[in-house]
């Protein structure tokens, strides 16, 4: 049984930009609790290289970044929530420069750089580790904020609804989560939960992601009885170092922004006879055309070459990329740097609106868990996170408005039934199994019989995975593999519907656009 439950105004589950920029708003008048399941920066926002875009230069304005946004949704985004994040953007920017951000700077004021989709120079960076920096400066924050408590290794169990409690108001109540350390299921409760728990790159063999990226609030929240949208559209991103020993390194969008230039082992180019815009066509235009050159070839990589730039604008623009190319045998300034696509961001998620509330009162998502509309069916690049700063700022906004309502009594964990699971195997194996054949099956190019494949080998999972977690006792890596099989499921179910290849899309067997056209949104069925 769990000690005493642990009441709080706010909990949050996930340590990347969106959830401490939510935190950190909501600090000032609300006892906040921060759940993250491993340490503090072990999450996406870390990882995330090229930078933020905001309408700042002269020439630029918030009309043309709605239509980059709009363009590279490919017919999807929502119109009203993309001019909501791009006219936010700029604000977003001046809170993290007042927080002491250092964003790279050229003649005093910030420099801003193009990426792929963008018609502008729009990107705020600091150098080629934004979201590192970005992260140092928040996590500094939130340890001196007495408001906030943080709880490290504490993985998410489930959400605690009334509808699950059997009373008659079905908001969320708190959630259950599992203690690494002391190995005990507790019980938190507060009116309000936000779910900022990031995306779902884990569930394929190949990703920019770290291993957090489980996708745990998309498949807490569809337990818990809330829609999903979009979940078809995977992104991956183009240029993902290939090496034995560099696990999920990314080579920034920034790279080709900058003048890089995509070439077959021979030294080849290859974009431009896949798009005019060549190197800075949108991501899914780029990674299509890279897995139809490696299947052509029979090539296990290409190759992204920088190497015609002065070593010193490399050494200035991309300063981590040179280094880890460096400690690998690669020197980017002499030659190319050997890549291939890989799961990097999860455009669809829990259905949210505006302010960032879920179809359960007191849930609330934000960043790569939610799907805002922002994205569409393909998000533009450096999007991401200032989605995350606006609308954890939405959120935060909509919390401190919102009414005071009765807490219900959580009941203890019960684990007098279970036992210590003696194949931890199981786990690891179906863990391998599921990303090898997503990869395979529902990977950049689908088709029917693929994704029926997939479907099948998912609810023979599903079906063991629910047997161990209703008999044993449980674990991050059970708890991480179930929410994986969901998110898959997921995943699967919103691809079969969709008959058409549109944006991250592409089914060989529905090769054209459909019109019209509309988000997929998946129900989940009521107990």
């Amino acid at each position: 049984m769990t000690s005493a439950v642990r009441d709080f105004d706010v909990l949050i589950v996930g340590s990347g930009l969106a959830g401490l920029s939510a935190a950190l708003h909501l600090a000032p008048t609300h006892r906040v609790a921060v759940l993250t399941k491993r340490a503090l920066n072990d999450g996406s926002s870390a990882w995330a290289q090229g930078g933020i875009a905001a309408v700042l230069a002269a020439g630029d304005s918030f009309d043309a970044h709605v239509e980059d946004t709009l363009v590279a949704g490919a017919g999807l985004c929502d119109p009203e929530a993309t001019r909501f994040v791009v006219e936010g953007a700029p604000q977003a920017i001046g809170w993290l420069r007042e927080l002491g951000v250092p964003f790279s700077e050229e003649g005093g004021d910030l420099h801003l750089t193009r990426e792929g989709g963008h018609s502008q120079r729009r990107i705020v960076h600091v150098t080629d580790a934004t979201g590192a920096a970005v992260q140092q400066v928040l996590i500094e924050r939130v340890r001196r904020t007495p408001n906030i408590t943080l709880f490290e290794h504490h993985t998410l169990v489930d959400l605690v609804t009334g509808t699950k409690l059997g009373l008659a108001d079905p908001s969320c109540q708190g959630l259950y989560a599992l203690d690494d350390e002391t190995d005990e299921v507790l019980a938190f409760r507060a009116p309000h939960t936000i779910l900022a728990t990031g995306g779902a790159g884990k569930v394929y063999l190949y990703t920019t992601n770290p291993d957090t990226a489980t996708g745990d609030g998309i498949a807490a929240a569809w337990r818990a009885g809330c829609r999903v949208s979009n979940l078809e559209f995977i992104q991956f991103h183009p240029t993902c170092l290939y090496h034995p020993h560099a696990k999920s390194f990314l080579i920034s969008e920034a790279v080709r922004g900058e003048g890089g230039l995509l070439k077959l082992p021979n030294g080849t180019r290859f974009m431009p006879k896949h798009d005019e815009r060549a190197e800075l066509a949108p991501r899914d235009v780029v990674a299509r055309a890279i897995d139809f050159e490696m299947k052509k070839h029979g090539l296990d990589c290409v190759y992204l070459d920088i190497s015609h730039q002065p070593p010193d604008f490399l050494k200035e623009h991309f300063p981590n990329i040179l280094a880890r190319c460096l400690e690998l045998g690669i020197d980017i300034t002499r030659e190319p740097i050997p890549v291939v696509p890989a799961a990097h961001y999860t455009c669809g998620g829990v259905l949210s609106d505006l302010a960032g509330r879920t179809d359960i009162p007191g849930l609330y998502a934000i960043g790569e868990t939610a799907c805002t509309g922002l994205h569409g069916a393909n998000r533009l690049a450096s999007n991401s996170l200032v989605e995350c700063m606006v609308f954890a700022r939405a959120a935060a906004d909509a919390i401190a408005q919102a009414p005071s309502r009765e807490r219900a009594a959580l009941p203890a964990w019960d684990e007098s039934r279970v036992t210590d699971a003696d194949e931890a195997v199981v786990i690891s194996h179906n863990w391998d199994e599921l990303r090898r054949f997503m990869w395979d099956y529902v990977g950049i190019v689908r088709t029917n019989k693929r994704l029926e494949r997939a479907s099948h080998r998912i609810a023979l999972l599903q079906a063991e995975i629910q047997e161990f977690y209703a008999n044993f006792h449980v674990t991050r890596d059970l708890l991480e593999l179930r929410n994986l099989v969901q998110v898959a499921e997921l995943i699967v179910r919103s691809a079969q519907a969709r008959h058409e290849s549109r944006g991250l899309h592409f089914s060989r067997d529905y090769p054209s656009l459909a019109e019209p056209t509309a988000p997929t949104v998946l129900v989940p069925p009521v107990d």
